[in-house]
């Protein structure tokens, strides 16, 4: 009997070596999509950019995929392959956060409308490969793992993503300091170096295609994009409606996340430094002590949910999600003070959201597999982010903010487990791909606009507050006051009462009805699966 040639793909070693280089990509994207997000306060003190100017930042991130970047893309993964697509989109993205970079550095002026504008260029350069990016990683976990470990590598991959999103949000401002040049350098750095980490990845992908006698270019003729998939999708009244619903959601969660700490800190009187005694220093870093935090958190979330999925024994899955749980409370108990402040800073606390769902998003999808419900699901989902968005506007009591962060954290798992399994559902294989990209595409567009309307409407309603800050600042520069300390001192104005916070009110009650949009979309759903029987009601698997 001949011997099977074993391949890279035969080692678990190389695999998960592989894994780890190209999910720094999705790390890093995920990082520079988000990490503006503590910043808007500093970068009015710092840059003079106004809230509307801030949402317009990053509203036109999505704006090459509004006109279609996300299917452009996966047609030109189809033609070039994984290894040229990954160099092109990749230093697209990278060249863009060096823009961005050298923007808030002054390099290219220090005039606001200079800095506004190397800001947006570089923010769309990043955008115009953040999607596409995603897509090329995604079908490389697929090329590697087919026939091995492939949910458990795609679940980590989403949660390296994940884990970016929620670091940005938690360190962006530590690395900042009083400038967000630093932060913004330190961020683009790290775009830099996962695409050095892909520079190596790509050893290992060319030795492969040599092993197995494939090629990086050839894609399969069943899979290749058509213009007439898009007519069939936009007849199918199920589809029609889920990636409203997709729209809908997604505009109430990911324009939400970038004004969370600043609205936490407005309006609920959160921090945005911590007290020195709550400091995690590291090798004399607030910012590395921080990673290790949230490192923890991640082992953690993957843990519980992974490890015990690949038990079989019932007993045993329960002993061991026990032990893990465990383990994790002392942790969370020996350090309970400094998490006790941590969980009064705004940055910290809006983090959650993110890194929550690499926890609860596969307990839903398991749900789904089994019992299968996922369009009353989408309906639970969507009435949970009403409830979080109506606690956040309309309500003053920090406990209850408390409870929406938390309501909103699990609509965020919830609502994705179940729609995308949906859409495999609904959608013949053949067509999955040209689905997820017009998906995609939509969604960008209700993203665009409500990152640039909240800061729009924030600016709006605040102009009596906006006024008293710029009429303070003119006070304090003719009493001879610093400008580098200028920012400090309204900050401690604010606090005393002195000066007044933006309010966030109708900015955030406008997020509601989204999800009172996406309650009737999920409803519709549900309407129209008994009529054209695509099961997802139904599980997938056995319970």
């Amino acid at each position: 009997m001949d011997k099977v040639k074993e391949t890279l793909r035969d080692s678990a070693k190389i695999r998960w070596l592989v894994l780890i280089l190209i999910s720094t990509l999705m790390f890093s994207t995920y990082y520079f999509q988000d990490f503006f997000s503590p910043l808007r306060e500093l970068m009015e003190k710092d840059l003079g950019i106004n809230s509307e100017e801030f949402g317009r930042i990053i509203g036109l991130t999505t704006i090459a995929n509004m006109f279609g970047m996300i299917i452009l893309g996966g047609i030109f993964l189809d033609k070039w392959g994984i290894r040229l697509a990954g160099l092109v989109f990749g230093g697209v993205a990278t060249l863009g956060g060096i823009i961005t970079a050298l923007a808030s550095a002054g390099v290219f002026g220090t005039s606001k409308g200079t800095v506004l504008t190397g800001l947006i260029i570089g923010r769309i350069l990043f955008g115009s490969g953040l999607e596409v990016i995603c897509v090329i990683v995604s079908k490389t976990v697929v090329k590697w793992f087919m026939g091995f470990e492939l949910a458990l590598a795609m679940a980590i991959n989403v949660g390296f993503g994940r884990l970016g999103s929620a670091l940005a949000i938690a360190i962006s401002l530590d690395i900042a300091g009083a400038k967000v040049s630093p932060a913004v350098v330190f961020a683009a750095a790290l775009i830099g170096i996962s695409l050095l980490f892909f520079l190596v990845y790509l050893f290992f992908d060319i030795k492969l295609d040599k092993q197995t006698g494939a090629s990086d270019k050839v894609p399969d003729p069943d899979e290749e994009f058509k213009f007439s998939d898009l007519v069939k999708l936009a007849t199918d009244k199920s589809f029609i409606y889920i990636t409203l619903l997709c729209v809908a959601f997604y505009s109430a969660v990911f324009p939400f996340i970038q004004y969370a700490p600043d609205l936490l800190v407005n309006k609920f009187g959160f921090t945005y430094k911590l007290p020195p005694h709550a400091e995690i220093v590291v090798f004399g870093s607030k910012s590395l002590g921080s990673v290790i935090v949230y490192l923890v958190v991640f082992i953690f979330a993957l843990s519980v949910t992974l490890i015990p999925k690949n038990i079989k024994e019932k007993k045993f899955k329960i002993i061991s999600v026990a032990a893990i749980i465990t383990v994790f409370g002392i942790l969370v108990f020996l350090v309970r003070d400094i998490l006790a402040e941590w969980m009064k800073n705004g940055p910290k606390t809006a983090s959650l959201i993110p890194l929550g769902t690499i926890i609860f998003t596969p307990i839903f999808g398991s749900i789904v597999d089994k019992k299968g419900k996922a369009a009353s699901l989408m309906m639970l989902g969507s009435f949970l982010l009403i409830f979080a968005h109506v606690s956040l506007s309309i309500f003053n009591i920090k406990a209850l903010s408390y409870m929406g962060l938390l309501s909103l954290g699990i609509a965020f798992s919830l609502v994705p487990a179940a729609m995308w399994p949906s859409v495999a559902k609904i959608v013949p294989q053949q067509r999955l791909g040209t689905a997820y990209a017009s998906m995609f595409t939509v969604q960008n567009w209700g993203l665009g606009l409500f990152f640039w309307g909240i800061g729009a409407l924030l600016l709006k309603v605040n102009t009596n507050v906006i006024k008293a800050i710029d009429d303070m600042k003119n006070v304090l520069k003719t009493q001879g006051v610093a400008a580098k300390d200028i920012g400090e001192r309204i900050t401690q104005m604010q606090i005393k009462g002195e000066l007044p916070y933006y309010d966030y009110k109708w900015p955030i009650l406008t997020l509601v009805f989204c999800g009172v949009i996406s309650i009737f979309l999920a409803f519709m759903l549900k309407r129209a699966d008994k009529e054209q029987g695509y099961g997802l009601e139904e599980g997938t698997k056995k319970a």
